[in-house]
Protein backbone atom coordinates (compact mmCIF):
# COMPACT_ATOMS: atom_id res chain seq x y z
CA UNK A 1 0.00 0.00 0.00
CA UNK A 2 1.34 3.70 -0.84
CA UNK A 3 1.30 6.26 1.89
CA UNK A 4 1.31 8.69 -0.61
CA UNK A 5 -1.88 11.58 -0.36
CA UNK A 6 -1.21 13.43 -3.63
CA UNK A 7 -3.21 17.06 -3.92
CA UNK A 8 -3.21 18.42 -7.45
CA UNK A 9 -4.52 22.34 -7.06
CA UNK A 10 -3.50 23.88 -10.17
CA UNK A 11 -3.87 23.14 -14.07
CA UNK A 12 -2.08 20.63 -15.25
CA UNK A 13 -1.73 17.48 -16.96
CA UNK A 14 -1.15 14.06 -15.60
CA UNK A 15 -0.43 10.99 -16.92
CA UNK A 16 1.27 7.05 -17.05
CA UNK A 17 4.53 6.55 -18.00
CA UNK A 18 7.68 4.73 -17.16
CA UNK A 19 5.20 2.96 -14.02
CA UNK A 20 5.13 6.61 -12.55
CA UNK A 21 2.61 9.44 -12.53
CA UNK A 22 3.58 12.17 -14.32
CA UNK A 23 2.77 15.97 -13.46
CA UNK A 24 3.29 18.52 -16.10
CA UNK A 25 2.70 21.63 -15.74
CA UNK A 26 4.79 24.94 -15.16
CA UNK A 27 8.01 21.95 -14.10
CA UNK A 28 7.29 18.78 -14.67
CA UNK A 29 7.41 16.06 -12.03
CA UNK A 30 7.40 12.16 -11.50
CA UNK A 31 5.81 10.60 -8.92
CA UNK A 32 5.94 6.44 -8.56
CA UNK A 33 2.92 5.09 -8.84
CA UNK A 34 3.11 2.49 -6.26
CA UNK A 35 4.02 4.95 -3.42
CA UNK A 36 0.46 6.85 -3.70
CA UNK A 37 -2.17 6.01 -1.99
CA UNK A 38 -4.69 8.67 -2.35
CA UNK A 39 -4.91 11.08 -5.71
CA UNK A 40 -7.05 14.37 -4.85
CA UNK A 41 -7.90 16.18 -8.43
CA UNK A 42 -8.48 19.73 -6.53
CA UNK A 43 -8.96 21.65 -9.28
CA UNK A 44 -11.58 21.22 -12.69
CA UNK A 45 -8.58 22.65 -14.77
CA UNK A 46 -6.84 19.23 -14.72
CA UNK A 47 -6.68 16.99 -17.71
CA UNK A 48 -6.14 13.04 -17.12
CA UNK A 49 -5.21 10.45 -19.74
CA UNK A 50 -7.21 7.27 -19.95
CA UNK A 51 -4.31 5.02 -19.42
CA UNK A 52 -3.62 6.88 -15.90
CA UNK A 53 -6.73 6.18 -14.89
CA UNK A 54 -6.39 2.52 -15.71
CA UNK A 55 -3.67 2.17 -13.75
CA UNK A 56 -4.67 4.10 -11.16
CA UNK A 57 -8.06 1.91 -10.87
CA UNK A 58 -5.73 -1.33 -11.49
CA UNK A 59 -3.68 -0.88 -8.26
CA UNK A 60 -6.66 0.15 -5.59
CA UNK A 61 -4.93 3.83 -5.92
CA UNK A 62 -8.11 6.02 -4.55
CA UNK A 63 -8.95 9.26 -6.90
CA UNK A 64 -11.39 11.72 -5.64
CA UNK A 65 -12.45 14.53 -7.74
CA UNK A 66 -13.38 18.17 -6.53
CA UNK A 67 -15.80 20.44 -7.82
CA UNK A 68 -15.79 24.36 -8.80
CA UNK A 69 -15.54 24.89 -5.26
CA UNK A 70 -12.54 22.45 -4.70
CA UNK A 71 -15.30 20.60 -2.56
CA UNK A 72 -14.92 16.59 -3.08
CA UNK A 73 -17.58 15.44 -5.67
CA UNK A 74 -16.71 12.35 -7.36
CA UNK A 75 -14.40 9.21 -6.66
CA UNK A 76 -12.99 6.25 -9.28
CA UNK A 77 -13.62 2.77 -7.91
CA UNK A 78 -12.89 -0.16 -9.82
CA UNK A 79 -16.27 -2.60 -10.68
CA UNK A 80 -13.63 -5.90 -9.37
CA UNK A 81 -11.64 -5.37 -6.46
CA UNK A 82 -10.96 -9.09 -5.79
CA UNK A 83 -11.00 -11.94 -8.23
CA UNK A 84 -14.02 -13.86 -6.14
CA UNK A 85 -16.16 -10.54 -6.43
CA UNK A 86 -19.51 -12.35 -7.39
CA UNK A 87 -18.90 -14.47 -4.31
CA UNK A 88 -18.82 -12.28 -2.07
CA UNK A 89 -21.65 -10.17 -3.16
CA UNK A 90 -23.49 -13.39 -2.60
CA UNK A 91 -22.44 -13.80 0.99
CA UNK A 92 -23.14 -10.09 0.92
CA UNK A 93 -26.65 -10.24 0.27
CA UNK A 94 -27.15 -13.16 2.21
CA UNK A 95 -26.08 -10.91 5.94
CA UNK A 96 -29.37 -11.38 7.75
CA UNK A 97 -30.82 -8.58 9.24
CA UNK A 98 -30.12 -10.09 13.75
CA UNK A 99 -26.21 -9.89 12.89
CA UNK A 100 -26.46 -6.58 11.05
CA UNK A 101 -28.16 -5.32 13.87
CA UNK A 102 -25.29 -6.66 16.53
CA UNK A 103 -22.72 -5.42 14.13
CA UNK A 104 -24.76 -1.99 13.65
CA UNK A 105 -24.81 -1.59 17.90
CA UNK A 106 -20.97 -2.45 17.98
CA UNK A 107 -20.12 0.32 15.48
CA UNK A 108 -22.58 2.94 17.59
CA UNK A 109 -21.33 1.92 21.06
CA UNK A 110 -17.62 3.14 19.39
CA UNK A 111 -18.41 6.04 17.60
CA UNK A 112 -20.09 7.35 20.84
CA UNK A 113 -17.31 6.74 22.91
CA UNK A 114 -14.63 8.50 20.34
CA UNK A 115 -16.95 11.27 20.52
CA UNK A 116 -17.06 10.83 24.33
CA UNK A 117 -13.06 11.11 24.28
CA UNK A 118 -12.74 14.06 22.11
CA UNK A 119 -15.07 16.23 24.61
CA UNK A 120 -13.03 15.01 27.30
CA UNK A 121 -10.21 16.48 25.63
CA UNK A 122 -11.78 19.89 24.92
CA UNK A 123 -13.10 20.23 28.71
CA UNK A 124 -16.69 19.13 28.65
CA UNK A 125 -16.29 16.56 31.14
CA UNK A 126 -19.83 16.42 32.06
CA UNK A 127 -21.16 15.92 28.91
CA UNK A 128 -18.20 13.49 28.19
CA UNK A 129 -20.15 11.29 31.27
CA UNK A 130 -23.32 12.04 29.47
CA UNK A 131 -22.03 10.20 25.95
CA UNK A 132 -20.55 7.04 28.22
CA UNK A 133 -24.19 6.80 29.33
CA UNK A 134 -25.73 6.95 25.93
CA UNK A 135 -22.73 4.06 24.98
CA UNK A 136 -23.45 1.79 27.43
CA UNK A 137 -27.54 1.89 26.34
CA UNK A 138 -26.83 1.28 22.49
CA UNK A 139 -29.31 -1.68 22.18
CA UNK A 140 -29.57 -3.94 19.21
CA UNK A 141 -29.82 -1.98 15.80
CA UNK A 142 -29.65 1.13 18.17
CA UNK A 143 -33.41 0.72 18.42
CA UNK A 144 -33.60 3.63 21.05
CA UNK A 145 -31.85 5.79 18.80
CA UNK A 146 -28.69 6.45 21.36
CA UNK A 147 -26.15 7.89 18.36
CA UNK A 148 -28.68 10.83 17.69
CA UNK A 149 -29.32 11.78 21.38
CA UNK A 150 -25.51 11.47 21.88
CA UNK A 151 -24.75 13.70 18.58
CA UNK A 152 -27.25 16.16 19.67
CA UNK A 153 -24.93 17.00 23.01
CA UNK A 154 -21.66 16.05 20.77
CA UNK A 155 -22.63 18.90 18.42
CA UNK A 156 -23.86 21.33 20.82
CA UNK A 157 -20.42 21.23 22.50
CA UNK A 158 -18.25 21.12 19.60
CA UNK A 159 -20.07 23.90 17.36
CA UNK A 160 -21.40 25.76 19.69
CA UNK A 161 -25.10 26.10 20.66
CA UNK A 162 -27.49 27.19 17.92
CA UNK A 163 -25.60 25.66 15.50
CA UNK A 164 -25.64 22.45 13.76
CA UNK A 165 -24.36 20.30 11.01
CA UNK A 166 -26.36 22.20 8.42
CA UNK A 167 -25.47 25.85 9.36
CA UNK A 168 -22.30 25.93 7.26
CA UNK A 169 -19.25 28.13 8.43
CA UNK A 170 -15.53 26.84 8.45
CA UNK A 171 -15.56 24.02 10.76
CA UNK A 172 -18.66 22.23 9.08
CA UNK A 173 -16.58 22.93 5.47
CA UNK A 174 -13.73 21.33 7.41
CA UNK A 175 -15.53 18.74 8.93
CA UNK A 176 -16.91 18.05 5.46
CA UNK A 177 -14.07 18.00 3.34
CA UNK A 178 -12.89 14.84 6.17
CA UNK A 179 -15.52 12.73 6.24
CA UNK A 180 -15.27 13.26 1.91
CA UNK A 181 -11.96 11.73 2.33
CA UNK A 182 -12.45 9.76 5.45
CA UNK A 183 -15.07 7.57 3.18
CA UNK A 184 -13.30 7.43 -0.17
CA UNK A 185 -10.67 5.33 1.95
CA UNK A 186 -13.41 2.99 3.48
CA UNK A 187 -14.87 2.70 0.12
CA UNK A 188 -11.35 1.86 -1.39
CA UNK A 189 -10.97 -1.11 1.05
CA UNK A 190 -14.45 -2.30 0.83
CA UNK A 191 -14.30 -2.81 -2.94
CA UNK A 192 -10.31 -4.26 -2.63
CA UNK A 193 -11.95 -6.79 -0.15
CA UNK A 194 -14.20 -7.69 -2.65
CA UNK A 195 -17.73 -6.47 -1.39
CA UNK A 196 -20.02 -4.01 -2.83
CA UNK A 197 -20.07 -0.45 -1.62
CA UNK A 198 -23.86 -0.45 -2.68
CA UNK A 199 -25.13 -2.58 -0.32
CA UNK A 200 -25.22 -1.35 3.45
CA UNK A 201 -26.07 -2.46 6.97
CA UNK A 202 -28.31 0.56 8.30
CA UNK A 203 -27.85 2.82 5.48
CA UNK A 204 -29.58 2.13 2.34
CA UNK A 205 -30.75 4.82 0.43
CA UNK A 206 -31.04 3.49 -2.84
CA UNK A 207 -29.57 6.57 -4.41
CA UNK A 208 -26.14 6.45 -2.39
CA UNK A 209 -23.63 4.71 -4.01
CA UNK A 210 -21.94 3.90 -1.04
CA UNK A 211 -24.14 2.92 1.54
CA UNK A 212 -21.61 0.00 3.07
CA UNK A 213 -18.90 2.87 3.12
CA UNK A 214 -21.11 5.28 5.42
CA UNK A 215 -21.99 2.56 7.86
CA UNK A 216 -18.29 1.92 8.51
CA UNK A 217 -16.82 5.25 8.78
CA UNK A 218 -19.20 5.92 11.70
CA UNK A 219 -16.72 5.11 14.42
CA UNK A 220 -14.10 6.65 12.12
CA UNK A 221 -15.88 10.53 12.15
CA UNK A 222 -14.97 12.17 15.47
CA UNK A 223 -11.10 11.51 14.59
CA UNK A 224 -11.61 14.06 11.39
CA UNK A 225 -13.60 16.20 14.39
CA UNK A 226 -10.43 15.85 16.20
CA UNK A 227 -8.26 17.33 13.63
CA UNK A 228 -10.79 19.73 12.49
CA UNK A 229 -11.07 21.51 15.87
CA UNK A 230 -6.96 21.97 16.14
CA UNK A 231 -7.19 24.40 13.31
CA UNK A 232 -7.11 27.79 13.75
CA UNK A 233 -10.72 29.71 11.63
CA UNK A 234 -9.84 30.47 7.96
CA UNK A 235 -6.80 28.91 7.76
CA UNK A 236 -5.84 28.74 4.27
CA UNK A 237 -4.70 24.87 4.18
CA UNK A 238 -7.30 23.46 5.56
CA UNK A 239 -7.93 21.76 2.78
CA UNK A 240 -4.38 19.43 2.65
CA UNK A 241 -4.54 19.11 6.78
CA UNK A 242 -7.91 17.53 6.44
CA UNK A 243 -6.96 15.41 3.74
CA UNK A 244 -3.77 14.20 5.69
CA UNK A 245 -5.89 12.84 8.40
CA UNK A 246 -5.28 9.57 7.24
CA UNK A 247 -1.95 9.60 8.55
CA UNK A 248 -3.25 10.44 11.84
CA UNK A 249 -1.19 7.74 14.05
CA UNK A 250 -3.45 5.12 15.89
CA UNK A 251 -3.02 1.63 17.28
CA UNK A 252 -4.41 -0.74 14.93
CA UNK A 253 -3.95 -5.21 16.30
CA UNK A 254 -1.51 -3.94 19.15
CA UNK A 255 0.68 -1.85 16.61
CA UNK A 256 0.95 1.66 16.42
CA UNK A 257 0.45 2.49 12.62
CA UNK A 258 -1.67 5.13 10.29
CA UNK A 259 -5.45 5.90 10.34
CA UNK A 260 -5.11 4.55 6.39
CA UNK A 261 -3.53 1.30 7.01
CA UNK A 262 -5.93 1.01 10.61
CA UNK A 263 -8.67 0.95 8.19
CA UNK A 264 -7.94 -2.16 6.15
CA UNK A 265 -8.00 -3.97 9.41
CA UNK A 266 -10.84 -2.83 10.60
CA UNK A 267 -12.99 -2.19 7.13
CA UNK A 268 -11.78 -6.54 6.70
CA UNK A 269 -12.89 -7.30 10.61
CA UNK A 270 -16.41 -5.84 9.92
CA UNK A 271 -16.91 -8.61 6.87
CA UNK A 272 -15.44 -10.71 8.88
CA UNK A 273 -17.91 -10.06 11.59
CA UNK A 274 -20.99 -10.23 9.83
CA UNK A 275 -19.52 -13.24 7.78
CA UNK A 276 -19.36 -15.06 10.88
CA UNK A 277 -22.36 -13.93 12.85
CA UNK A 278 -19.88 -12.98 15.31
CA UNK A 279 -20.01 -8.90 16.31
CA UNK A 280 -17.03 -9.98 18.74
CA UNK A 281 -14.93 -10.07 15.34
CA UNK A 282 -14.90 -5.78 15.07
CA UNK A 283 -11.78 -4.19 15.78
CA UNK A 284 -11.70 -0.73 15.38
CA UNK A 285 -8.73 1.44 15.47
CA UNK A 286 -7.52 3.60 18.78
CA UNK A 287 -6.58 6.23 18.78
CA UNK A 288 -2.65 7.01 20.46
CA UNK A 289 -2.51 8.37 24.06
Amino acid sequence: MGFRIVIIKSRCKLEFRLNSLIIRGEHEKHIYVNEINTLIIQSTAVSLTAALLCELSRRNIKVIFCDEKCNPSSELLPYYGEVSTAKRYRLQAAWDGAIKAEVWRGIIRQKILCQRAVLLRRGFSKQAEMLAGYASEVASDDLTNREGHAAKVYFNCILGEGNSRQSGGFLNGCLNYGYAVLLSACNREIVAAGYCTQLGIRHINEFNEFNFGCDLMEPLRPVVDARALELETGDPAFKRKMADVLNFEVRSEGKRTTLDIAIRSYVRSAIAALNERDASLLAFPEEEE
